[in-house]
């Protein structure tokens, strides 16, 4: 596989709560989002981080770095994290999806206005050219292709029924700008770690 995405890989966007999260997935070689807040698909073929203000100066409010995914499953937190066995949230459901090694983008892409961004759907071509994120948006007839190649990877993965496909009745900048102005929805909201 390639170290990067190419042009018409399905890439995940994905909110990284904080630098933790980063070295999990860098040394242990994986990512959870949380079922109660995940998007339609995650049968994706990259995953690209949005790091947000809780990273230092220098690397806060940027995507950085992607990884290939190799795979998810569902688990619980507390088979994620052994040290949190009987906590609070030990029984809550998360998409453990695995990775292979993380490989840093040419040029980290800056948030610019985009502060609040959780989960956004892209392609490898937009991911390597993008100068900012508000350029990881797809656009006119793109939307559709992406769209059904979403449709398309969730029934071949068969994860989703029949009525959990994702059919994407909202344009997608509108679901980015609500989230931007802190209004979230069912595709971008944040991931509550």
């Amino acid at each position: 596989m390639s170290t990067l995405p190419q042009p018409h890989d399905l890439v995940l966007v994905a909110f990284l709560p904080d630098p933790r999260d980063l070295e999990i997935a860098r040394l242990l070689g994986w990512y959870r989002i949380p079922l109660r807040t995940a998007p339609r698909v995650v049968a994706v073929d990259w995953l690209a981080f949005y790091q947000p203000g809780s990273f230092p100066e220098g690397q806060r409010w940027q995507v950085q770095y992607c990884a290939a995914v190799q795979g998810h499953e569902l688990v619980t937190r507390e088979q994620l994290f052994k040290d949190e066995a009987g906590g609070p949230k030990a029984g809550h459901e998360y998409f453990k999806i695995s990775l292979g090694p993380l490989h840093a983008l040419p040029q980290a892409i800056p948030a610019g206005t985009w502060k609040r961004l959780t989960f956004l759907y892209t392609t490898g071509d937009r991911l390597l050219a993008a100068a900012h994120l508000g350029d990881l948006g797809v656009h006119d007839e793109e939307r559709q292709v992406l769209f059904q190649a979403l449709r398309e990877r969730a029934k071949e993965k068969q994860q989703y029924s029949a009525v959990h496909q994702p059919e994407f009745p909202f344009d997608p900048e509108l679901l980015a700008y609500i989230s931007m102005q802190g209004g979230g929805s069912a595709y971008f909201r944040e991931s509550g770690s």
